[in-house]
């Protein structure tokens, strides 16, 4: 039994709006640039903000503004259209903007702010949730997991057919398809704009925004057949444009286009997309749930939020569709070695839309602090290579200043503790890698003492490495198990409009399986979403560290996706993956069963054993059948009861694996359970904006657990002064939060902002910049 330390760094969201205004997205594989500041004191990378004063009683009062209406997604225990109409008609300003009556049972509509608690008690409603936004989540690898251009040309369907994915239809919901790219205008067969509401899902143009790609890349990870190859080159591919110019969509475009393709009948659904909720019934989760229940295997990224735990975000946190991680494929990687500590290798994280690091000799280094212009004002760096913290500006800024000063290469490290993955805004022809903030100090140190250090490169051949930038699990409140398993999900080259361009994302990794899924299909047409996500994650290779450890399930699942071991299995066992939920210490003896459904694909009797771990702590036993024969085709239901004291057990996450065995062959069932309340995230996915009428903001966060105490506090940039409280809130629910407030006497500029929530004893922050003004 292994207890995992879990931790969490705060999250950054930060907005940027035309003119002042601030946005920031979660792009394509990447982690936004994050800011640090000179003033105020750190400890551990963190600022330390002065205690702040208690909440006052005014600083609680409700402050909607009246007349101000925002869209929400309303769930219907009853015929949704006879009800959406019922609220138009009986609530002033309602006004019905799409019907979901396919999967959701609910509808999208437009209401006045402060008319939402009393439809929330209006009989047929059975949930209200607030829109939300939805952004991509950003070497031939097929080969690599066994695909079409490797060992699956040797297996063949009943009918004698090579498995290609022939005739499977495949839906991407995504920024919509480049279907002119000759590598898959063959298998485009057709889709829906549901940004324009129109039915031709090409991606967007330069003439209509900002350009898009994403859903192209996705799409021949699936089935491109041309220069490059797909996973499975011949599948059909239907495209739902639901995100739009810059990539951003919204919750009902992202609904709209799951129950568009469920219509269409087709056989897998692909979501490369998310937002930052780790909720189980955030609505894009729910309609892939019955997505599911309807025949769709539906294959979704996890996230690009890692390597923090509770990162998953919706609809990755879907529990029956198929979330996907991301691991390395076969990679050259650079590690850094220094003069002073030559026994030491730095591992580097590239960052996209940079030069790869390709330094064959050695290079002095230089510390360049932030890495600003300032920062390089008594130092030369004239074919050197620079070190700069990370914060305060962004990444492409410091790569833009160092290859002007004559850089030859930039390592950025980490004001937080921990690797992180990163991109530039744009193309910077200058190799820039991200290292740990642990390594960044060390290497700052002894420059600071040696006045002088030397860098250079040796690479070495590595796989099947978990990505820095892959979300983790678990999920808020039903603690389930995710990602399901991992794929590649780093430099996948794929096509993109008019080429070809490698990506880094767990939205690469996400259609590696789905192009698997479609594999199987074709081969097992009859096969339930069930059984395909069964095979997949029961044959996929269990992933360890650097030191031999097995990753958790909450970090790589079941493991790295291998297609030809998913379409030669001998047996399913599901669940593939089972989370036995919380403990508290107080409680007494408990037991919990759960039922592993075991078949016998073979075409011999086979004799079955389930073993839980041979290595059983104190405080926990297992209750499992002897054996069980099975004819071949046949499926038994096997009951599996773990028999716990909770007392014995220190407070934390365990996890192990059970075996279920057949002769020479062993499938792993990961598994999971807490003792005592789960070190989540209290509060996430913070949005802050203008308000459309004077002196109005509308700001939203999701909170996993509800909050006995929430507000957003004002500081000063520079001096971290305590200015104010913009708001202030006490005893919350569970779920998104979201609210119409009032900012007066607050002078226009931008401020650091602290957001706070606080639920059983514990509060977590999130720090952002807010643009306050016109």
């Amino acid at each position: 039994m292994k207890k995992h330390d879990e931790y969490f760094l705060p999250s950054y969201l930060y907005k940027l709006g035309a003119l002042c205004t601030l946005i920031a997205f979660i792009l394509i594989g990447a982690c936004l640039p994050a800011y640090s500041f000179a003033a105020g004191a750190e400890e551990d990378g963190h600022v330390i903000f002065p205690e702040r004063p208690a909440i006052e009683e005014e600083a609680l009062a409700s402050s909607a503004t009246e007349g101000q209406t925002a869209v929400y997604i309303i769930e219907s225990s009853s015929n949704p259209e006879r009800l959406a109409e019922k609220i138009e008609s009986t609530i002033e300003g309602a006004k019905i903007r799409k019907l979901f009556p396919t999967l959701y049972n609910g509808f999208s509509i437009q209401l006045p702010v402060d008319q939402v608690e009393n439809i929330a008690e209006m009989a047929g409603v059975n949930r209200v949730d607030e829109l939300a936004y939805y952004e991509p989540y950003v070497d031939e690898s097929v080969p690599f997991i066994g695909g079409t251009s490797g060992k699956t040309n040797s297996l063949f369907t009943r009918d004698n057919d090579k498995l290609t994915g022939k005739g499977v239809k495949v839906a991407v919901i995504d920024t919509g398809v480049d279907y002119n790219h000759p590598d898959l205008k063959n298998n485009y067969r057709g889709g829906f704009d549901v940004v324009d509401q129109d039915e031709d899902p090409m991606e967007t143009q330069k003439d209509q925004g900002m350009p898009t790609l994403h859903g192209t890349h996705v799409a021949g990870i699936i089935s491109a057949n041309g220069k490059l190859k797909g996973v499975a080159p011949e599948a059909d591919i239907y495209a739902y444009r639901s995100l739009g110019p810059s990539g951003m969509g919204t919750t009902e475009q992202v609904i709209e286009s799951i129950e568009k393709a469920v219509e269409e009948e087709v056989d897998v659904i692909n979501l490369s997309l998310g937002n930052t909720v780790n909720g189980p019934d955030w609505p894009t989760s729910i309609a892939l749930d019955k997505a599911v229940e309807k025949g769709v295997v539906a294959v979704t990224s996890n996230g690009n939020s890692g390597p923090s735990l509770w990162t998953v975000g919706s609809p990755g946190t879907s529990a029956k569709a198929i979330s996907v991680g991301a691991s390395t494929p076969p990679m050259l990687i650079p590690y850094l070695i220094t003069d002073s500590d030559r026994k030491r290798e730095i591992a580097v994280q590239p960052m996209q839309k940079a030069d790869k690091w390709k330094l064959n000799r050695s290079y002095p280094v230089i510390n360049a602090d932030l890495g600003r212009e300032e920062d390089y004002e008594n130092i030369d760096v004239a074919n050197k290579i620079v070190l700069a913290k990370r914060g305060l500006i962004s990444f492409t800024r410091k790569a833009k200043i160092a290859k002007k000063k004559g850089a030859k290469a930039l390592i950025v490290y980490n004001h937080l503790p921990g690797e992180f993955a990163g991109m530039l805004e744009e193309p910077v022809d200058l190799p820039v890698v991200s290292i740990p903030k642990e390594e960044g100090e060390s290497l700052a140190k002894r420059l600071e003492e040696n006045g002088e250090e030397h860098i250079r490169t040796i690479y070495r051949e590595e796989e099947d490495r978990i990505a820095p930038f892959s979300s983790r699990g678990p999920v808020t409140h039903t603690w389930e198990v995710k990602p399901d398993l991992v794929a590649p999900g780093v430099q996948i080259d794929s096509t993109v409009p008019s080429g070809y361009l490698d990506l880094n994302g767990t939205s690469m990794a996400s259609p590696h399986v789905a192009g698997a899924a479609a594999l199987l299909k074709q081969k097992y047409p009859d096969w339930t979403p069930e059984k395909i996500k069964a095979a997949l994650m029961n044959t996929a290779k269990p992933l360890t560290d650097k030191d031999g450890n097995l990753h958790p399930p909450h970090v790589q699942g079941t493991g790295r996706l291998q297609v030809d071991k998913a379409l030669a299995a001998d047996t399913l066992v599901y669940p593939a993956q089972i989370s036995f939920g919380q403990w508290m210490r107080t409680d007494s003896r408990l037991e919990k069963e759960v039922t592993l459904t075991i078949e016998n694909l073979s075409d011999k009797r086979r004799k079955y054993t389930v073993e839980p771990p041979f290595e059983v702590p104190d405080g926990i036993q297992w209750k499992v059948p002897f054996s069980t024969y099975l004819d071949p085709g046949e499926t038994a239901e096997v009951p599996v009861t773990v028999d716990v004291f909770p007392a014995v057990f220190e407070e934390g996450i365990y996890h192990d694996r059970i075996s279920v065995k057949s002769g020479g062959e062993t499938i792993y069932i990961p598994y999971l359970f807490f003792v005592e309340e789960p070190d989540y995230p209290r509060l996430m996915s913070f949005m802050f904006e203008k308000g459309d009428e004077p002196d109005t903001y509308h700001y939203e966060v999701y909170l996993p657990g509800g909050a006995d105490e929430m507000g957003v506090v004002l500081y000063d940039p520079d001096t971290f002064q305590f200015i104010t409280y913009l708001d202030a809130e006490k005893n919350l629910h569970r779920g998104m939060f979201e609210k119409e407030i009032k900012v007066k006497d607050v002078p226009g500029g931008i401020y650091k902002a602290l957001i706070f929530a606080e639920k059983n004893g514990q509060e977590d922050t999130i720090e952002q910049m807010l643009y306050i003004g016109d």
